[in-house]
């Protein structure tokens, strides 16, 4: 208990992975019933924590990761060998993949022991996770509000202490949107840089694995050990990942930061703004030189991703939509056929605007070197406001859909609190594509100089209080 108390401190104590795996199990046993943030928990759990001390024991003669014997947790659509993979849904409530994804090897890997499955929106299609088959998520801050999604529960099983990191999957959004929703760290790497085999899609040309931690140093030595080209990915590349540590070490001082306004600034909630505009004046301080930029069309992006995203998921569940469209959750259902009412015209002029975006996203970055913008245009939501998920999805995506349209990578950091509602606030910075350690370094150079990453969300306190009596 002490070391958890210490590590919200932000000191990193030696890691004792048994400890360490044994007290987020109890703080998943205390939360889970009201949060749903975990589908599913490793039944093995503290075997594999045992494994991983003895490795960690012997680490003189046998080198260790960063992240050996910390606690993972992995979005519900990312393959698990011998344990249920559900994808959220009812379709596939007791499917048991045989092999692990490429993600989920590298990560036993490298030492970290992977505790539960987290809850998502059925199939990942949605930003609420208000999952009718397996329990409406929670928000840490608020057990009230949503998670965000379609990670929410990897977002929320972060922020509430069940674990150091997971892995959620992002396609429009839904490792940035449960990022900021719940206050951590969340980031959408380049797209090909992490394979997503064993992972179901949604629209292949856009998801992309991405990792979520209450620091983005663990968020970065994440993406290196889960980063790298996997034989028969036809999505991944074999593309070397700067090394966080040596792009953390040159500095930030210099570094062009674009602010695209008017678009980075309008429909606020005049707290997200306000905490962003005091994120600007951190990085000002720490040398950045922060300027306003135009960036003709990023408020088309979303509407022309949206569309292709649809398309793509009916595509991928044609089959379940001819047989037996009852079983999906009323939401999703009508997300579907959104996405099967979207025309070939539709689709192809949605292709010549990215290909319009991609030619204006080469121009801004021989201006700028980092975009910014919030994460989310407000806080989380609370779950009586999200009836209409569509409409709450569009508005929580409203600043993520441009840079998964242009597969760039773009990291979510915590940036302070509503002074209305206490909730998270994150901000986003963007870089060209295979530039993730740029934004990761500029993020963890921020999050050296402010606090808001250090607080812990009021359930997490009273668990640890709990468990500690």
């Amino acid at each position: 208990m002490t070391e958890e108390r210490h590590e919200l401190k932000g000191q990193r104590m030696p890691i004792d992975p048994v400890a360490r795996t044994r007290l987020h199990l109890a703080v998943t046993q205390a939360l889970n019933p009201v949060l749903h943030a975990m589908i599913s928990v490793n039944a093995k759990a503290l075997e594999e924590a045992q494994a991983v001390a003895a490795l960690l024991a012997g680490a003189a003669s046998c080198p260790t990761t960063p992240i050996a014997g910390l606690t993972v947790s992995l979005k519900d659509n990312i393959d698990t060998a011998g344990w249920t993979t559900t994808m959220g849904s009812a379709f596939f409530r007791d499917h048991v993949p045989a092999t692990d994804a490429p993600v989920t090897q590298r990560l036993r890997t490298a030492g970290a022991v992977v505790i539960g499955k987290a809850n998502l929106h059925e199939f990942a299609f949605g930003g609420t996770t208000q999952n009718p088959h397996h329990g409406l998520g929670g928000n840490p801050w608020n057990a009230d509000a949503i998670p965000g999604g379609s990670s929410g529960g990897s977002g929320a099983s972060v922020a509430a202490g069940m674990c150091d990191i997971s892995l959620g999957t992002d396609t429009g959004g839904s490792v940035r949107i449960p990022a900021a929703l719940n206050g951590v760290v969340g980031l959408r790497p380049t797209h090909g840089r992490v394979p997503n085999s064993g992972c179901y899609p949604v629209s292949a040309p856009y998801d992309t694995i991405g990792p979520m931690a209450r620091t983005v140093a663990d968020v970065a030595h994440t993406l290196e050990v889960i980063s790298g080209y996997a034989p028969g990915d036809d999505c991944c590349f074999d593309v070397p990942v700067d090394g966080f540590s040596n792009v953390f070490a040159k500095g930030v001082e210099g570094l062009r930061i674009g602010l695209p306004v008017p678009w980075c600034f309008d429909e606020l909630d005049p707290d997200v703004e306000q905490r962003v505009r005091e994120a600007i004046a951190v990085l000002r301080g720490l040398g950045c030189i922060v300027k306003e930029i135009t960036l003709p069309g990023a408020e088309l992006a979303q509407g022309h991703l949206m569309p292709m995203v649809h398309a793509d998921a009916a595509a991928v569940h044609a089959a379940h939509l001819d047989e037996s469209p009852g079983t999906f959750g009323a939401d999703v259902l009508d997300r579907m056929r959104h996405g099967e009412a979207v025309t070939s015209r539709i689709y192809a002029n949605a292709m010549r605007f990215k290909e319009r975006w991609l030619r204006q996203l080469e121009q801004t970055f021989a201006e700028v070197d980092v975009i910014l913008t919030p994460s989310c245009p407000v806080t989380a939501p609370l779950r009586t406001g999200t009836a209409r998920m569509l409409e709450t999805t569009r508005r929580l995506s409203r600043f993520t859909y441009a840079w998964a349209l242009a597969g760039t990578p773009a990291l979510s950091v915590p940036c302070g609190f509503s002074a209305d509602n206490g909730m998270p606030v994150g901000m986003q910075l963007v870089a060209p594509r295979w530039h993730d350690a740029r934004v990761l370094a500029l993020g963890a150079h921020y999050q050296a100089a402010t606090v808001h990453h250090l607080r812990v969300a009021p359930m997490l306190e009273a668990a640890l209080a709990r468990l500690s009596s």
